[in-house]
């Protein structure tokens, strides 16, 4: 696997990374800093946002199959980078994961092997699927409004196939974190 595409093990064996998972628009950045704050650690904003947006002010262009490996490389460097000022956890608004599941549903089952890999051996303790019962906002790089449950369920397919932890994470911002931390308290607590 590219270097680049790896975990760091700084401070990565004491500490529990919680991914928030799931469609566009569902909630989860809003989660992941309200998490973060609650348990006064860092939280991992979504790289492949940043990337895009940028690309679109400079080129307005879209994705394109060769961003998908620059948009992993900066996710992990971002997660890397974070871990080392977390305390006991790490909320990660999306993973390599997530961006594995949009390349093969915009590129007819295409991926780069790399972040096939990294998905395999990069590790989290558990992930927090958004379900689709929010409000969809309009964006810039926002662009499937009505495909919303199809890639609902594409992402638990996906976290189902590969034996991964999750939980899902209904109803209001209140109800999503309280559910949220119960999670938490309890892996806290293994």
């Amino acid at each position: 696997m590219e270097k680049t595409l790896k975990q760091s093990t700084r401070n990565g064996n004491h500490c529990i990374k919680v991914v928030l998972y799931g469609p566009e628009s569902t909630g989860k950045t809003t989660l992941a800093k309200q998490l973060a704050a609650h348990y006064n650690t860092k939280w991992v904003p979504e790289y492949m946002r940043e990337y895009l947006e940028k690309k679109w002010e400079n080129e307005q262009k879209p994705i394109a199959r060769n961003d998908l490996i620059p948009i992993a490389k900066g996710q992990i460097a971002s997660e890397n980078k974070a871990l080392e000022e977390a305390n006991d956890l790490l909320f990660c608004d999306t993973n390599l994961l997530e961006i594995k599941v949009y390349s093969e549903y915009y590129y007819n089952g295409y991926c780069p092997p790399e972040i096939k890999t990294a998905t395999e051996e990069n590790q989290y303790h558990h992930y927090f699927l958004t379900y689709i019962d929010v409000p969809w906002e309009a964006d810039k790089l926002r662009d499937r409004p009505h495909d919303r449950l199809k890639m609902f369920t594409i992402f638990e397919a996906e976290l189902r196939k590969k034996q991964l932890p999750y939980t899902i994470l209904k109803g209001s911002i209140e109800q999503r974190m309280k559910t949220a931390i119960k999670i938490i308290e309890k892996l806290r607590n293994d």
